[in-house]
């Protein structure tokens, strides 16, 4: 960043003053009546640093990735434990660079091609199962358990065939899946593994932050997640070679790895030859990989800087609200499935998952109307059963079993929220809706 006046330090320290003062009328103009206004499922929770910060960035006029990118993926590839964090512009360009990254020719023979299969789920959000398939890879989809929603480990040997070169799953909503025996299973074969944990920020697994156990790791800023940046994503990994990868696929498929407005970082900028491309052909033009543009602004990176400093504290308030409504909604538990924690682990909970148990008194429409109709909101487990929805309808994959727990879900399973916003008065009203309607019903 340039030098600045003194004249302009002192405009711009009275500018972000005046973002406090704003902030501070605004939260005093704030209010929510329960029963009147909805609850979500999820909101953003921030103060007046996050809007200094932006109003900071903004200022600097920096607009690609700039000083805070950098110091956001140093501090949040620490708080992952991970050597590496490249930030992207969505938790789905995220699963895109990362599934895309392994197709690198760099890989030789390990390089996943066109047919080769990816063991995955379809009871989740698509956009953890689009990458396999917009690089022309085969999904192969296996059933999930009920209560912890996460893929029936039971089932992988099933799926497995001389086509299967990689496992790409979601920690859903925050509950780990089985990794000792996903882990175990991909070693054994020799198979790639992808941990989607944009809904699993903070979620450990035998004492081991979740993204750590793969080859990379993906992570949504949205702003239903752990912490936002509007919109934002990152991916992680610990090898050097993959990161170099994930970079390059996200920043149009160069093979330069300088970061913006560097030059000549190898020392060879104009000494190399690729392909058919004249020797000495500038380095920062050449191209080694079909690529995307799918960098974030220094100004969402401003935002995350400072939510990152809360993220200790949105994890606690996420796990202590959890409990609070699995106490409260325990009672119930003869007509509803709870959420089950995967053995050894400590969720990071997205949000709290409910499936109807089969009964003769209500259906789960007429338990998310109630709670809608009542200030509640719910939100299906995603796409239900990906193999029924549209967009799959001409898609090629195959199929373990019958995925009968994954139909289940699609047509029995919700989740309400945990988000760090609720205070006990909230949890207090919806598990109070959720007993005035079993008074109702049964």
């Amino acid at each position: 960043m340039k030098k600045l006046s003194k004249k302009t330090k002192k405009l711009r320290k009275e500018i972000l003053e005046k973002v406090k003062e704003l902030h501070r009328e605004e939260q005093k103009e704030e209010s929510f009546e329960l029963g009147k206004d909805t609850i979500p499922f999820a909101a953003r929770v921030f103060d007046e640093k996050e809007k200094v910060s932006l109003v900071d960035s903004s200022l600097d006029f920096w607009l690609t990735t700039g000083r805070y990118a950098e110091e956001f993926e140093a501090e949040f590839a620490d708080f992952m434990d991970q050597r590496y964090c490249s930030l992207v512009n969505s938790g789905s360009s995220a699963n895109l660079v990362a599934l895309s990254a392994l197709t690198s020719d760099k890989l030789e023979d390990r390089k996943l091609k066109a047919g080769d299969e990816v063991i995955t789920v379809a009871a989740g959000f698509p956009t953890t199962v689009n990458p396999i398939v917009q690089n022309k890879l085969v999904p192969v989809f296996v059933d999930v358990e009920l209560g912890t929603y996460n893929i029936k480990v039971s089932e992988l040997e099933k799926a497995l065939s001389d086509k299967t070169k990689a496992i790409m799953l979601a920690h859903t909503l925050g509950n780990p899946f089985n990794l000792k025996a996903v882990t175990e299973f991909a070693e054994e074969h020799d198979l790639y593994l992808i941990e989607d944990c944009c809904d699993a920020v903070g979620t450990t697994y035998d004492g081991e932050m979740v993204g750590t156990f793969g080859d990379f790791a993906t992570v949504s800023f949205y702003p239903a997640h752990h912490m936002t940046m509007g919109e934002g994503g990152a991916v992680l990994t610990n090898n050097p070679v993959y990161k170099k990868l994930a970079v390059s696929f996200r920043d149009w498929g160069r093979d330069c790895y300088c970061e913006p407005g560097a030059n000549n970082t190898c020392g060879r900028r104009f000494s190399m030859q690729f392909g058919d491309l004249p020797y000495g052909y500038d380095h920062k033009y050449v191209y080694s990989h079909v690529g995307y543009n799918l960098k974030v602004t220094d100004m969402q990176a401003a935002v995350g800087v400072e939510q990152l400093k809360k993220l200790p504290d949105f994890i606690e308030a996420r796990k202590e609200n959890f409990k609070k409504l699995y106490k409260g909604i325990k009672k119930f538990e003869e007509y509803l499935i709870l959420p089950e924690a995967e053995e050894n682990s400590d969720p990071s909970w997205f949000a709290f998952p409910l499936s109807v148990r089969e009964n003769d008194k209500f259906t789960k429409n007429e338990l998310v109307n109630y709670l809608e109709e009542n200030k509640v909101m719910t939100r299906q487990l995603f796409a239900g059963n990906l193999t029924r929805q549209p967009a799959y309808r001409n898609v090629e994959y195959r199929v373990i079993g019958d995925l009968a727990n994954t139909d289940y879900i699609m047509n029995n399973t919700f989740f309400i929220g945990v988000y760090p916003g609720l205070d006990d008065q909230k949890i207090e009203y919806i598990i109070q809706q959720f007993a005035d309607f079993f008074d109702e019903r049964i």
